[in-house]
């Protein structure tokens, strides 16, 4: 599938196994509507640092998606985590800053509850925040509304239909893996994109 600058959408969110759930439902979503995920995780070059892998998808995608749901202090450190943000950061001052082009730019900022971020980022207090409430359905629904008004499509299914599709697909990705000789539980990004655009080639929406 060729990278179109209009139809990419980097999402910046955590890549833990409890978010995993919400993850995946966002990545099937964005394809299913028409979409190129973009992400992080599908660079593997060791002679690039990860800050500048960051830097190229946001410039490469006209929209993004950024759940700052991850404010958890890390078990060891004591810490919490701050690369959403900071990708948030970022991507707000390529579109107040950067080219004609990248002022177009569109997101979603995503969290757990509708106000909890007042609570931790508040410099962000005039966006408009998503709640997904850990739910892969709500997420669906949220992502497939955000690009339908980005977008202006007319031809995108409701986020229900594509809720159980997925539901479908979940249901087939066994099989699909064992097809492929491959595991669902070591399924890397670029594997689970793979088998999102193969079994939404095969399973095309019924006009």
């Amino acid at each position: 599938m060729p990278l179109q600058y209009d139809d990419s959408v980097f999402i910046n969110c955590p890549f833990d196994d409890d978010y995993l759930p919400i993850f995946e439902a966002i990545v099937f979503v964005t394809y299913d509507a028409g979409f190129i995920p973009r992400s992080a995780l599908e660079i593997k070059d060791s002679s690039v640092n990860r800050l500048e892998k960051i830097l190229n998808l946001i410039s490469d995608c006209k929209h993004s998606i950024h759940d700052i749901s991850r404010t958890e202090l890390d078990p060891v450190n004591l810490l919490p985590r701050f690369n959403m943000p900071l990708e948030l950061g970022i991507f707000l001052g390529c579109k107040e800053f950067g080219s004609r082009k990248h002022k177009s730019k569109s997101c979603l900022i995503l969290d757990r509850t509708k106000y909890r971020f007042q609570k931790f980022i508040s410099d962000i207090a005039g966006q408009d925040i998503e709640a997904h409430n850990n739910s892969p359905k709500k997420a669906i629904i949220i992502v497939r509304d955000w690009l339908r008004v980005q977008s202006k499509r007319t031809n995108m299914p409701g986020g229900s239909t594509i809720y159980k599709r997925y539901s479908q697909f979940k249901r087939d990705l066994p099989l699909i893996c064992e097809e492929l000789r491959l595991e669902v539980s070591e399924l890397h990004y670029v594997d689970f994109s793979h088998v999102v655009t193969e079994w939404l080639k095969s399973n095309p929406l019924k006009p």
